[in-house]
Parts: C-alpha cells; structure tokens; sequence
C-alpha cells in the first residue's frame, strides 16, 4: 500500500502566512518561510503554498517569497494561486516549486492543464478545486478564493482535469474549511472514486481523528490541513504514530536524517 500523506498548507495573503473560516475572516499567523522550515524539520511529507489573493486581485503570485521557502526545506513543495498561463508555471517551477497548483485558470481556459502537461509533466500539475455543496450529493465548484460560483459540477470537473493532463487533484470543501469539525467525507470519497489520480483532502481537520476518517471513509491519498498545525493543536509526528496504530501506512523519516 503507498504511504498516505500529510501536508500542510500556508495560506499567504501579501507575504504572511493567514488562516481564516469558509475563506473569510481572515487572521495573520506567522512568517512564511519560518512555519515552512519547521514543517520541514517536523516529518510534514509535503508543503502547499497558497497566494490566496492573486486570482481575484489579478496581480502575478509572490515568487520572492516562493524562492525564500524553496531555499529553506527539502520536501515536495507545491504553489497556487494567480496561476494563469504556462508562462506563470514556468516562472513559478524555476522559482523553486514542484508543483502548480492551479484552480481559476484552469476553470476559465482548461486548455492550460493540458498545455502544462505536455511541456512539465503531468505529476508536477495539481488540479486544485474549491467546492462548495449545492444539494444532497452535488457539490459545484467556486473560483476567487471561493467568490465566484461557476456552476460546474465538481465530479464532472476533476474527471476532466485528470483527461486533460492533472496529475493530481486537491479537493478542498467550502462548508467545513476552518471549521474543524471533519472533513467533507462524503465530497472526498465521490471525487476519489472518480478518479484515478492521488486526491488530496482539504477543509476541515480538528483531530486526529479526522485525518484518518478521511484518509479511510474518504479515500483520500492525503490530508491537508493548516491551522491545527499553525496553532501546534495537532504534532505532525504524533499523528503519524496515531496513523500507523489506526493501520494507516505513512512515511517516517528516513534513519540518516
């Protein structure tokens, strides 16, 4: 069985890591590059790196502070937000990413999933949806940091992301992001069996617990969460021993660090 993952995600609004509730209220955390260089220290498998305000403010993403963080930790590291052409991948890549995530863009033009994938790769292209439910079982997907509803069902859409290039996909829930009451198990599971690509969970985690409802009931290939990391509520390594008690595989660090 392949390791599930642990991410945390850095939510950066003008050069400050930021968390807020179903993407309002939004509140200043810590400094980018030094929550970053202690994930990295902290067993965290992965990084994402958000510009939460770069699509909807129109402005290119923070590649200074992009450059900053890829300087400082060794681990995968993935970067959204005011994404819009291949040239933006390009610069974003070659500042030290590993992967774009892309979310608006791809929603406006999906030919630039497949364009990225066919000049970088398909695994270094990440499918980010905002979703948001609309009925029992139907979830349409927002774009602008969750401000504009776009009318699209999200099942139909990450299966044609993954056809048109997506190596992966992150599907974040608008009605329990910042809540920390669990994360959308349902939304999670109907993406992930519809899919044949790695899905990364989002919106939602307040206990352990959650992190392996989601990766089990959800069948997620990994979890992403940010303020109960930020705020120290949940020990990356503590919960990956609670993990592997609950028979969920996931890495450890490696016996030469």
């Amino acid at each position: 069985m392949l390791a599930k993952r642990i991410v945390p995600c850095l939510d950066v609004d003008r050069g400050r890591v930021v968390k807020g509730r179903k993407f309002k209220n939004i509140k200043d955390v810590a400094d980018p590059v030094e929550l970053a260089k202690k994930y990295n220290q902290a067993g965290a498998d992965e990084l994402v790196f958000y510009d939460i305000t770069a699509s909807s403010e129109e402005r290119n993403i923070f590649l200074d502070v992009v450059q900053n963080v890829a300087a400082e930790i060794a681990i995968p590291f993935s970067v959204g937000g005011g994404i819009r052409s291949v040239d933006d991948i390009h610069r974003t890549l070659r500042a030290g990413a590993d992967k774009v995530s892309i979310n608006s863009a791809a929603v406006k033009d999906p030919q630039i999933l497949t364009d990225a994938a066919m000049k970088f790769g398909s695994q270094c292209i990440v499918l980010s949806i905002d979703a948001k439910a609309v009925s029992t079982n139907k979830w349409q997907v927002y774009i602008n940091g969750g401000r504009t509803d776009t009318g699209m069902d999200a099942i139909e859409w990450a299966m044609d992301g993954e056809k048109r290039g997506a190596g992966e996909i992150v599907i974040n829930a608008i009605d329990t992001d910042g809540e920390k009451n669990g994360y959308n198990l349902e939304l999670t599971r109907a993406i992930s069996e519809h899919v044949n690509i790695p899905v990364i969970a989002s919106g939602g985690a307040g206990t352990m617990g959650h992190f392996s409802n989601v990766l089990k009931t959800g069948g997620a290939d990994a979890a992403l969460a940010a303020s109960v990391f930020h705020y120290g509520e949940i020990n990356i390594a503590e919960l990956k021993d609670f993990l592997s008690e609950n028979s969920i595989t996931v890495r450890r660090e490696p016996s030469w660090k």
